[in-house]
Order: C-alpha cells, then structure tokens, then sequence
C-alpha cells in the first residue's frame, strides 16, 4: 500500500525539481575608465544543462567591443536519463495502482502478474541507483561550470586588476540538490518493495508449501511414534493372542493386563464341567435317527457290525 501510494509522488517530485529546473548568473563589470563602467552580464542556463552552448557577451575594456563566451561541459546525458527514469516510473507506478486496486483477482489468479511485477520493481530500482548517482555526479560538474570564480576567469576584462568585477546574482541549487534527495528516496522504497513483491510470487509460496523440519517438529514426531507403539500393546482380544514385549518401560503397564487374562481364563475353566463323551450306536442305512443328540461334549457315532 505504501508503494501504491508514495510511488508516484516520490517520482513526479524528482523528475519536476530536474527538469524544471531555471538557473541565472549576473555579473557587473566596472572598467578603469568611467565610460566603460557598469557593465552587465547576465549568464542562463537550463535543463539539459548543455553548458558548453549557453554563451554570454562580455565587453573589452581597452577597446568599445565586446567578446562571446561559451560555459564548459555537457551533463544533457545524465539529467535526461533521470528524468526519463522518473517519468517511466511515475507511469508504471500508475499502472500499478490500477491493477492492485481494480484488478487485484485477476492479478493474483496466476503466477504471471506477481513474477511480472517483481522483475520490473528489480529493474527500477536498479535504474535509481545508476541515475541518481549519475545525476549527482553530472550536478557537481554543473556547479563547478557555473561558480562565479570559474566565470570571472573566462572574462578577460576581469583578469586585469585596474577593473573590477563584482557577481550580483548567484544561481539557487536549492531545487537540484532538492532532485538528487528525491532520486535516493526512490531507490528506497522501490527496493524496499522487492521483498513485499516477492512474496506474492510462486517461487516464495513454493518455499514456503513445503518447509524444513525444525529440532521441535523432530521431536514431535519421535514422541507420536513412540506413543504409537505403546499403544500396540493395548490391542483388543478379538484378533488374537498379541506379541508383547516384557521390558522393563512397559512392565508396569501390562501387568494388570496379564492378571485380566488369566482371571478370564480360570473363570472358563470352572463354569464349563467335564462330561463324558456320549455314544451314539448308528443304525443300518434306510432307517431314520429317532431323535437327536444334544450334548455339550462330544458326540461319537458308532456304527454296528
């Protein structure tokens, strides 16, 4: 949220202070002889700050003639390239806010938003880094074009002692130093949106489906194991005899269980009384059985000779 927000602001307030950006230098020019004197130069300069274009008349005290001076250096390269980043994240910026505000489920249905987003956040905050220090670089190389002492030495006039030359008017670079703070407050919060980015892509969420198994979680599982096989032991009589094991962790809890087991057995033995095995003498074929045999022991037939 806080990307969708300051995003564009940060962005128009950087390339707005460069590319907007008005500088003048006045100087006056005080010749030896008073018919020469109070001479004005006034000296502008702009963005792109093409310097080595911006010339200024400056007038030859021993002679009625004036001379054209041209400034020194070319920073049109660095200060074009930090207005073009900041214009093509402003725009980018916007887009964004669009999506994520009126199209956030069809952004989030597949992996290809998230992965797209997150390439270009890298890439614009790769593009900050290398514009805004370029940018700085290319403003010191301004000002030293521009500083007065720097001027008053190209102007002949002013290299003679007998004349004095005085600056009026010095140029602000209040706005331009004002540009360079903007340019690192961009890189800031577009890199410090790369991890929030990240995590709405599938190679995050893939990391996180299946994660390592911590010291707890071992132990976790090693103790569900171990009551796992304790309980075996508890099994009931339906499906037979179990093996059990007679160590010495288990002993306590399986006595009361063998005792149970030998009670029922005993308890068996004493309800069922012994009978004799009954007889019976079988008849030859074609004659039925009168009745038949019930008896709780076993029955044996015998057949007669």
């Amino acid at each position: 949220m806080c990307m969708v927000i300051f995003a564009p602001i940060f962005a128009v307030c950087a390339f707005a202070t460069c590319g907007g950006y008005y500088g003048h230098l006045q100087v006056k020019v005080d010749c030896a002889e008073r018919r020469q004197s109070n001479h004005t130069i006034n000296i502008d300069f702009s963005y792109p700050f093409r310097l080595q274009q911006v010339h200024f008349r400056a007038p030859l005290c021993e002679a009625r003639r004036h001379e054209v001076y041209f400034l020194d250096g070319d920073m049109s390269v660095s200060a074009q390239f930090f207005v073009m980043v900041g214009v093509f994240a402003f725009l980018y910026s916007l887009l964004a806010t669009v999506v994520y505000v009126f199209y956030q489920n069809s952004y989030l249905r597949n992996n290809r938003g998230p992965l797209v987003d997150f390439v270009v956040t890298v890439v614009f905050s790769c593009l900050w880094l290398v514009s805004t220090c370029c940018w700085a670089k290319s403003l010191s190389n301004v000002k030293n074009a521009t500083n007065p002492t720097q001027v008053l030495l190209l102007i002949s006039a002013c290299r003679a002692p007998e004349n004095k030359c005085t600056v009026t008017q010095e140029p602000r670079w209040a706005r331009l130093n004002t540009s360079v703070v903007f340019g690192f407050v961009n890189l800031i919060l577009w890199a410090g949106n790369i991890w929030f980015v990240f995590k709405e892509t599938g190679w995050y969420k893939s990391g996180q489906r299946y994660p390592t198994r911590s010291a707890s979680g071992k132990r976790a599982s090693e103790m569900r194991q171990r009551l796992y096989s304790e309980s075996s032991f508890e099994q009931p009589d339906d499906f037979g005899p179990q093996p059990f094991r007679q160590d010495s962790f288990n002993q306590p809890r399986l006595e009361p269980y063998i005792q149970a087991r030998e009670l029922q057995r005993q308890s068996s033995v004493h309800q069922s009384p012994f009978s004799l095995p009954q007889t019976h003498v079988g008849k030859p074929a074609g004659h039925e059985r009168d009745s038949k045999v019930r008896t709780k022991g076993p029955v044996i037939f015998v057949n007669e000779m």
